[in-house]
């Protein structure tokens, strides 16, 4: 035995309207109730609320209007449509029944197809109602459900960005207040070696040397903590920068460096962009110098700098043909202390790097490498193409 496709309740004082009625409908596959009177009406659709609600309008002591007007006063029964049947076919009437609340309005005798084909109406108009409140249902707590996430993600960012700003902060002062007691230890270490090397064993000399040696590596190490903590500082505002200028300021900061290797440094015209001066003077001079320093011993450095605009990005790249890298060892490059080299091959503390990626990532860009071992390595970094006087970082102009 199938469900009934929808759950009717018939209103009528004669019986023989409600047997017709009864017999079209359930042929239909309707499930049909029937009462003779509206306080049983009342009763029934408060206790078991039907789908649709065919109703007499003249009944003795309480009317088919009167019985509409109470069941959309109470809430439980608020939803539930009401097609009116009359054999009155006069249009003030049929106007009073739609303002009372009724969704239809069907005339007697009754029309089998006409009676079918209203109901059918309803309950299809009925079925479709409800489910839209369904999806509205599930939309709602879907969107509850995102909103509570994009929330936390944001109380995430925002314990992050404390966080961060916290351990630059104590990057800054630790490193600056170590700066002083280190400089102490080697230069007192220095004036021991100097005054009394000649009172000293050569056990005693080498001890000496490997202090000065790690106070000078710790001060070192200390100089680019501090590169590295100040990168946030420095890109809180942002400026009209011409990438040759800074260039030709890198390559003037390395010319002792690019001298000593004879370099061969050449590049593509380089456009302005939105960035920070200091931040990207920094990024272009790292990237250099890594080059410079992990040339190949049997060839002099080449070094080529292009850019493309893609979209909405400038690509940058630096190419060398140096000692290259392998494949294993690109994702950790950027990560800062990591260090491919012993300090004896390639002296470094493994900052340079990550500071890169730092910079690049405060403009917005993203940084990598292809790279294969004695075949050089090509290093992309991308830079927003936003015109620099809407970048949000924009310096305002003084009043």
């Amino acid at each position: 035995m199938t469900d009934p496709i929808g759950d009717i309740l018939l209103v009528d004082d004669r019986p023989d309207n409600l047997r017709l009625l009864l017999n079209i409908l359930k042929d239909k596959g309707y499930k049909v109730r029937c009462v003779t009177n509206g306080a049983m009406a009342l009763r029934v659709s408060l206790r078991h609320p039907p789908d649709l609600i065919l109703l007499d309008i003249q009944m003795p002591e309480m009317n088919g209007y009167q019985v509409c007007e109470q069941l959309k006063a109470k809430a439980e029964t608020r939803e539930i449509p009401v097609i009116f049947l009359s054999v009155i076919e006069e249009t003030k009437e049929k106007v009073h029944a739609f303002n009372v609340g009724g969704v239809d309005y069907i005339t007697k005798p009754f029309q089998v197809k006409e009676v079918v084909a209203r109901v059918e109406n309803q309950l299809q108009i009925l079925r479709l109602q409800n489910k839209l409140k369904e999806q509205n249902i599930r939309l709602e707590q879907e969107i509850r459900e995102r909103q509570a996430i994009e929330e936390q993600l944001r109380e995430l960012n925002r314990e992050m960005k404390r966080s961060n700003q916290e351990l630059e902060q104590f990057a800054y002062v630790v490193s600056h207040d170590l700066q002083a007691p280190l400089g102490t230890i080697a230069s007192f270490a220095q004036l021991l070696q100097n005054r009394y090397q000649d009172k000293l064993d050569g056990k005693a000399l080498q001890f000496i040397e490997r202090i000065i040696t790690g106070s000078l590596r710790m001060q070192q190490l200390i100089d680019d903590l501090l590169q590295y903590s100040r990168v946030g500082r420095m890109a809180q505002v942002f400026e009209t920068v011409n990438c040759e200028q800074v260039l030709s300021q890198a390559l003037a900061n390395l010319e002792t460096q690019i001298n000593e290797t004879q370099a061969w440094i050449t590049s593509d015209p380089l456009p302005a962009i939105a960035g920070n001066s200091r931040g990207l003077l920094q990024l272009f001079q790292n990237l250099m110098s890594n080059a410079l320093k992990y040339r190949h011993p049997d060839i002099s450095p080449q070094i080529h700098i292009t850019v493309s605009l893609q979209e909405d990005m400038w690509i940058f790249s630096i190419q060398d043909n140096g000692i290259g890298i392998e494949t294993k060892h690109l994702e950790r490059i950027f990560q800062i202390f990591q260090r491919l080299h012993s300090d004896k091959e390639y002296p470094g503390t493994g900052i340079g790097l990550a500071i890169c990626k730092k910079i690049i990532e405060l403009h917005g860009g993203k940084i990598w490498v292809e790279s294969y071992p004695l075949q050089g390595s090509i290093f992309y970094f991308t830079i927003p193409a936003q015109k620099a006087e809407e970048h949000p970082l924009m310096a305002q102009p003084k009043l």
